[in-house]
């Protein structure tokens, strides 16, 4: 198994028990906290079918608090203490080897790294068939893998779960603007967009989970309802003014961009002291959204036609 992120903390539960042996290389150890799922109970499910309003109450305090994470990720780290106290207090319960527990303890922020759930991924690496290798896969040459620190493991199979790409978007090679210029040439690696949507020599392309629209606290959903709303008003301000097609001036999407670098600043994923996917090449963040859901909403409620040139009708 090569990784320690989202993908492998649900593999390796699944297939330790399977394999007799089990070697994971691990480049980075990720915060992990434990999974506080329960059974909804008999009387919970019949309030909510008498009485709609407990549910959506109980939905609206689980955004709430959600939602009161993400000064801690986009101000004042420190707010995530209680939330690094109780991993480390579940890597402790989970991990009794003080050697294991070493390997498997992050050194940065917590959030700097997408924090993972799990109640089971440590007690799957406490198995006697289970071997965690903490410098990471070096070289892979027919079956004989070498770690970085040069030591080398024989496997039957490898499992990648080596995470995936967020700061490009491969659909970009088969975009063309205006100028018969694709959207990935455009964007040269370093993704940009007005409020996450629309983009500068693109007209009429309206993206939903665009550039700087992720979340590491609460539901996409939310986000991409936002973004709806956005092109549902673009499209009716496209009906109110009888144009052909909108153009996001590249003054305005400067302007946006530029604002969410100087916000990008203070946030953990700039200052935690981690390199993640988030990140690209260029040590920019152009995947995650360093506010609040609440601020994004406000900030797509409604296009601002002085943010577009408006393509009039061609005339028969």
């Amino acid at each position: 198994m090569v990784g320690t992120g989202a993908s492998s903390i649900q593999i390796v539960p699944e297939i330790q028990p399977l394999v007799q042996r089990l070697v994971l290389f691990q480049r980075t150890p990720a915060w992990v906290v434990p999974r506080r799922d329960r059974t909804i109970t008999e009387f919970e499910k019949r309030l909510y079918r008498q009485v709609p309003a407990a549910q959506r109450l109980a939905r609206l305090g689980i955004y709430v608090s959600r939602e009161s994470l993400v000064g801690g990720f986009t101000r004042r780290p420190g707010i995530l203490k209680a939330a690094q106290r109780a991993a480390l207090r579940h890597l402790a319960r989970s991990i009794p080897d003080p050697r294991l527990r070493a390997k498997l303890t992050p050194d940065y922020v917590m959030g700097c790294k997408r924090i993972l759930i799990s109640s089971d991924f440590y007690p799957a690496l406490r198995e006697p068939n289970v071997q965690v290798v903490a410098s990471g896969l070096a070289k892979v040459d027919g079956t004989a893998l070498t770690a970085k620190d040069g030591t080398s493991r024989e496997a039957d199979a490898i499992i990648l779960a080596t995470g995936f790409h967020a700061v490009d978007a491969p659909i970009a090679d088969r975009i063309y603007g205006a100028e018969g210029t694709s959207l990935a040439q455009s964007w040269a690696g370093d993704m940009r967009a007005l409020r996450g949507t629309t983009i500068a020599g693109f007209p009429n392309l309206c993206m939903v989970i665009g550039p700087n629209t992720g979340l590491g606290h609460n539901s996409m959903i939310y986000m991409i309802e936002s973004q709806l709303n956005y092109i549902l008003d673009f499209i009716g301000t496209l009906d109110r003014t009888g144009a052909a097609a909108m153009d996001t001036r590249p003054s305005a999407q400067r302007r946006w961009c530029d604002g969410v670098e100087r916000r990008m600043a203070a946030t953990v994923w700039t200052t935690g002291g981690c390199v993640s996917w988030y990140l690209n090449a260029a040590g920019r963040n152009p995947t995650l959204w360093p506010g609040s859901t609440i601020g994004f909403r406000r900030a797509t409620r409604r296009v601002d036609p002085a943010e577009y040139e408006l393509i009039p009708q061609r005339r028969r």
